[in-house]
């Protein structure tokens, strides 16, 4: 098994790892930020970061957050 790196990630991207045999990358968003969204601590601190709704991408920053509440992928 292969070490997570923390680095950028596209929401598909880090959802796809998460979710690997979700029916589209749509999906596997959806999941992961339902996930991200149920922790509420997680969530506070997400949008303490700046994270926005509209964000294509996962900072460095919040991978680390989602990876410490959600464990890696």
């Amino acid at each position: 098994m292969e070490q997570f790196t923390i680095k950028s990630y596209s929401k598909a991207e880090l959802a796809l790892l998460y979710f690997p045999d979700a029916n589209s990358t749509h999906v596997a968003v959806n999941r992961l930020m339902n996930w991200i969204k149920r922790c509420p601590s997680l969530w506070d601190g997400m949008l303490r970061q700046g994270y926005k709704k509209t964000a294509k991408w996962f900072s460095p920053r919040e991978v680390r957050m989602i990876i410490e509440y959600l464990g890696e992928p």
